[in-house]
């Protein structure tokens, strides 16, 4: 068991925490935005605070929290600030992928660390090939080690990190996955992310030049469709979180500047905005639109929490449950996607031009939302929830859907 040198936090600790730090992201939010200031310090106290840990296994020293609180906490902080959200993500996968398919030596290393305070990120996306996660990056053997060499593109998170986990081709076949420590000679991370949304993610290019990689820091991943896990709906209530979170920021705003800010027409019939019949009407339809998605977001993380359980104890009614609790996941994905752009565009109804001023930055919300949102197709997860709901057909295995 490892030695943690981060608090090891009960769900009520965390979503204290996870609070705390909202409104210490949401204050500097807009101006990082506006600056493209990367949020260093911010990510820095995160480390230290012992959320970034939260999913580590109690026998290796963690707190094990559920899935349900932590996709709160992920929520709360996206709220604050949707860039340090998933600026961190990645190590919430990552911890996952070393559960399933770690050695154990890879697990007593990396799970402490996590405790230590240590930030994995990942770099598996690459520009170019002919389909959405080709990979060329490659992991030779040389001598008695290996090398690995590639470039990858969308490496978020990398600039904060202290390991990166980076996808490769296996000179064995199928891929690995490579704990590679971000100062390790031949390792480039470039600050070069330039989207118009999530813009301080520091989801940039990074390159691998003959890097050295030993034995134990080659995780093998299995091939797809030999084995159902809780992994990929995990990964994917991640960005339903975040997109929840998004929205919710964009409705907070939108009821400060109508309450702070906005005019009415002298057709109205009232004096205030806070009484216009319509600004109380768009306000509703953004709060029904950000709440329903959270409904959806909480009952995917409780399926999802009931089937990792049952596959814990190699229950056979596991594979079923993984599999609904993906269906369910897709919902809210669709949900929490559809929710994140139509209120984030929906709270300029409340304002007229200086809603759209620099100064208050309020298309923060919208950029950010579709930046992230364009992850993957929302198409494809409604077309799985139809062919199951109307076929019965399981979603396929080890797939973002």
């Amino acid at each position: 068991m490892a030695n943690a040198s981060v608090p090891i936090l009960n769900a009520a600790q965390a979503l204290k925490a996870a609070d705390a730090f909202r409104e210490q992201f949401a204050a500097g939010s807009s101006q990082r935005d506006r600056s493209r200031e990367l949020p260093y310090e911010e990510i820095e106290r995160l480390k230290q605070s012992g959320l970034l840990a939260l999913r580590v296994p109690r026998e290796y020293g963690g707190a094990e929290i559920d899935i349900l609180t932590f996709s709160q906490v992920l929520r709360t902080l996206a709220a604050g600030d949707p860039n340090i959200a998933q600026a961190v993500a990645p190590q919430f996968t990552n911890l996952e992928k070393l559960r399933l398919y770690g050695r154990e030596s890879q697990k007593q290393s990396y799970f402490a660390h996590t405790l230590s305070g240590g930030l994995m990120s990942n770099a598996a996306a690459e520009k170019g090939g002919n389909f959405i996660g080709d990979v060329s990056t490659t992991l030779q053997r040389s001598g008695q080690g290996w090398r690995l060499n590639g470039r990858k593109a969308y490496s978020t998170g990398s600039l904060f990190s202290t390991i990166i986990l980076v996808t490769a081709l296996h000179p064995d076949g199928g891929r690995a996955a490579i704990f590679v420590p971000q100062d390790r000679a031949g390792v480039t991370v470039h600050n070069d992310w330039d989207g118009m949304g999530q813009r301080t993610t520091a989801s940039g290019t990074t390159e691998y030049q003959d890097v050295v990689i030993d034995e134990d820091e080659i995780l093998p991943v299995p091939a797809f469709g030999q084995r159902r896990t809780h992994e990929g709906a995990f990964a994917q209530l991640l960005h339903c979180a975040i997109d929840a979170g998004i929205a919710q920021a964009a409705l907070e705003d939108a009821c400060a500047y109508g309450r702070e800010h906005a005019r009415v027409l002298r057709e109205s019939g009232v004096a205030d905005a806070t009484q216009d019949p319509y600004v109380l009407h768009t306000v509703g339809e953004m709060a029904i639109q950000t709440h329903g998605a959270d409904a959806l977001l909480e009952r995917g993380a409780r399926l999802l929490d009931r089937a990792l359980q049952a596959s814990y104890e190699n229950a056979g009614e596991a594979d079923r449950l993984l599999a609904e609790a993906s269906i369910a996941i897709a919902e809210a994905k669709y949900a929490t996607t559809e929710a994140s752009l139509w209120v984030s565009e929906k709270l300029f109804r409340l304002g007229g031009a200086s809603a759209t001023t620099q100064a208050i930055n309020l298309d923060r919300h919208w950029r950010n939302a579709r930046t992230h949102t364009t992850h993957d197709p929302v198409s494809y997860k409604a077309r799985a929830v139809g062919d199951f709901y109307l076929n019965g057909t399981l979603p396929p295995i080890n797939t973002k859907i």
